[in-house]
């Protein structure tokens, strides 16, 4: 049987491998431990650090860069989904670092509504320094460990009003893990089953500078758009995975609505998500998007005939 250290132990081991402060200068910042937020490459660790305020409030800072090889700036605005990353990653800081679950354990979304203000977005001089307000609620443990929870998360940049968000996830064990996922749960296994990556739509028809980083191919004759899963991705596949990771279904509903609504550039500063399956590497799966009554655009994505994710998109005008 594995034993874990008690996490008060490993945030204090951490916070005493921090270097110290010379008297007469600035506190010095680093990033949180890449493992604690699931990536495998530090570059791409975007959160600063946490502190716990009360049993369910706790505040996580991060930072935004000026320039980076998917998330990057464009049209004079930071890209709205570093917003939905940095959410993802604190899933996992929080879940491990303050309420003990074992670093083995797998945080699946269940659910992920985001609005933003468009004004904080503005891309600046300096990286943007990101600060979130986290309440967590609707914990649920079983044997005393991890299985799901909530969190509403109020988010500031340099003091100025960026957004609200809340999301919420399951926990799982590595043994209920395999169980849930049976022949799924070996990732390299699944990665190498993939379904060949289709053609690439035109990347300027979806705001982006290159094929590689499109996640759509030209649409079929129903309308549809297949995803482009792409295994070789560094940053969508930062580590291996069993699954289409749920941040390259967001980039779909992002690029999908831009691509329905025209050539104008727009910024996704609202969603709201829901993933009710997982979507396997094995087999296509289809991506469609309507005009809803309330003006948002509501992407689907579908696989083999069953609805694996739905987003409502809401955009603002990106106007440099």
């Amino acid at each position: 049987m594995t034993t874990f250290a008690p996490i008060d132990s490993m945030i204090t081991d951490f916070q005493a491998a921090l270097p110290t402060t010379p008297v007469g200068l600035t506190t010095l910042t680093t990033t949180v431990p890449k493992e604690y937020v699931h990536r495998s490459v530090v570059t791409e660790v975007f959160l600063t650090g946490w502190h716990q305020t009360d049993a369910d409030t706790c505040t996580v800072t991060a930072q935004w860069p000026r320039a980076h090889t998917f998330y990057g700036p464009a049209d004079g605005f930071h890209d709205p989904l570093l917003f939905s990353e940095t959410l993802r990653q604190t899933v996992p800081l929080l879940s491990h670092a303050v309420f003990g679950a074992p670093m083995d354990h797998k945080q699946i979304w269940r659910d992920l509504h985001v609005a933003l203000d468009p004004a904080a977005l503005r891309a600046g001089l300096t990286p943007a320094d990101v600060e979130l307000s986290i309440r967590c609620s609707d914990v649920e443990r079983r044997a005393g460990v991890l299985r799901g929870m909530r969190m509403e998360v109020t988010a500031t940049r340099e003091g100025q009003r960026l957004g609200t968000a809340s999301t919420s996830f399951s926990s799982h064990s590595r043994a209920l893990y395999q169980r849930l996922r049976g022949a799924y749960a070996d990732a390299e296994r699944a990665m190498a089953a993939a379904v060949e990556l289709p053609p690439s739509l035109q990347p300027g028809l979806v705001g982006r500078d290159r094929p590689h980083d499109v996640v759509l191919s030209p649409r079929a004759a129903d309308g549809r758009w297949q995803l482009r899963v792409n295994t070789l991705h560094p940053i969508i596949f930062d580590h291996p995975n069993d699954h289409a990771p749920g941040m390259l279904l967001l980039e779909a509903a992002r690029q999908a609505a831009r691509h329905h609504l025209g050539p104008e550039p727009v910024l996704a500063t609202g969603l709201e998500a829901a993933f009710h399956r997982y979507a396997e590497l094995d087999a296509p799966a289809w991506v469609a998007a309507e005009t809803a009554a309330d003006g948002r655009v509501r992407v689907t994505v579908e696989q083999q005939g069953a609805l694996v994710f739905e987003c409502a998109v809401t955009t603002h005008p990106a106007a440099a």
